[in-house]
């Protein structure tokens, strides 16, 4: 599992180790730089204080033992080029002089020499370049050293402050933990940092979402229960009757309206199980390709047993290519409801026509019947689950209408009502095609 505490206290520490490294690194640089110009000024100083007169050569006993990794070198010729002097005869030096500064690799290392000349002679002076490093890095180490020291301290720091940071998220997620499936109100964040909002902001919308939903699945259960109770009553009612019925005929009248009752709640039971599979976390269906002509004409053909029960005039008019991008299943209920919902109110002997056309660039599939119409008032609340118009004697469950907004909404569909005065027609407005260059 990933903790950001020890996320964050690995790549800080990491951060701040190369940091201290690079620092020393940087330092070292700069102190062998500085090292370099004070030795280099040292060695013209000292060659410039030595006699600028032959002398007399000095016997090896005269000479102490050299320590090769720090000392400096001096040897001077004389006008004839021989040398009157060396400070270390242990170490090899050229044996001619370049005035100026060189560095010359020996035996024991790289050397920096420094030549001059001084009246008759010149005076060569010499030093190791590992003394300047030894003097680098014993600067660059002893600036470095306290930050290194600070290390286990900035460490634990770091620690306990994101703990201390992180307390925020502790105390949202206790908060959450301590709540049930009925309590969605919203978490309090005004105490809470502002890199912590967000989270809340967006756990707050999530209970919102789950409130209305629980509110909408309640409400749809107390509907669902309510509009079972008179089916399954009337059911109750029909069965007791044709137990008492005394005669054939009389038992044959009361199975009759058994059946159409028990029709009437299987249609109930299967817009429910319809209305359920069109909720949005149930759709689980990719979209494919429509062609809504096709469609059309086969959903008339469904359909037409019905119609002709009723004499009515059902067709599908026109031939006009349109494709749209949704569930194949779920356009199919959506228009058969809309076509059903026209055969079932438009009275015997009308006629109800389904149309695929395009306007504006947007495929339209409309449904024309000859029935009475919906009262300008109702339009708005006909969608709603389980609402009738008032007066309407025609069975059903009021349930096709909200069907076809559910699966309407899923599909981006607009859906219009509208009363042309020869009867209802309802438009599916889908959304607009993109021609492609």
């Amino acid at each position: 599992m990933k903790s950001i505490r020890h996320t964050l206290l690995m790549w800080l520490s990491a951060g701040l180790s190369a940091g201290i490294i690079g620092a020393g690194g940087m330092l070292y640089v700069q102190a062998r730089q500085e090292a370099n110009e004070i030795f280099d000024y040292q060695m013209k100083q000292l060659a410039a204080s030595l006699p600028n007169q032959p002398f007399a050569p000095l016997s090896p006993s005269h000479l102490a033992q050299p320590d090769l990794e720090r000392d400096i070198v001096i040897q001077i010729w004389d006008g004839s080029g021989l040398r009157i002097y060396h400070s270390h005869e242990q170490l090899a030096l050229p044996q001619r002089a370049e005035l100026g500064f060189t560095t010359i690799g020996t035996r024991n290392g790289p050397w920096r020499v420094y030549s001059m000349q001084r009246g008759n002679t010149v005076v060569q002076v010499a030093q190791p370049l590992s003394a300047r490093r030894e003097v680098a890095a014993d600067m660059a180490l002893r600036t470095v050293a306290p930050l290194v020291l600070l290390f286990p301290f900035l460490g634990a720091l770091i620690w306990m402050t994101v703990g201390r940071g992180l307390l925020p998220v502790k105390r949202v997620a206790q908060e959450v933990q301590s709540r049930d499936a009925g309590t969605l109100t919203p978490i309090a964040d005004d105490s809470l940092p502002q890199e912590i909002r967000p989270l809340t902001h967006a756990l707050n919308d999530l209970l919102g979402r789950l409130d209305h939903a629980l509110d909408a699945q309640r409400a749809f259960v107390a509907d669902a229960a309510h509009e079972l109770r008179t089916p399954l009553t009337a059911l109750k009612l029909q069965i007791q009757l044709a137990e008492r019925a005394s005669d054939e005929a009389e038992r044959r009248a009361a199975f009759g309206e058994l059946r159409q009752g028990f029709e009437r709640a299987m249609h109930l039971v299967q817009q429910l199980l319809t209305l359920a599979r069109q909720e949005p976390a149930a759709s689980g269906t990719a979209h494919v390709t429509v062609d809504l002509a096709e469609l059309s004409r086969a959903v008339v053909s469904d359909l037409a047993p019905l119609a002709a029960a009723r004499e009515i005039d059902l067709g599908a008019l026109g031939d006009a290519a349109a494709s749209v991008s949704g569930d194949p299943e779920a356009l199919r209920i959506l228009l058969s409801n809309l076509v059903e919902n026209a055969i079932r109110y438009t009275p015997e002997g009308g006629k109800v026509d389904v149309s695929v056309q395009h306007e504006n660039g947007s495929p339209v599939l409309r449904v024309q019947d000859s029935g009475p119409g919906i009262p300008q008032q109702e339009l708005a609340r006909v969608f709603d689950r389980f609402y009738r118009v008032p007066g309407t004697r025609t069975p059903g469950s009021g349930l096709g209408l909200a069907i076809v907004r559910r699966i309407a909404d899923a599909h981006g569909i607009r859906v219009d009502l509208r009363n042309t005065g020869h009867g209802l027609c309802a438009e599916l407005i889908f959304p607009r095609v993109e021609k492609s260059i």
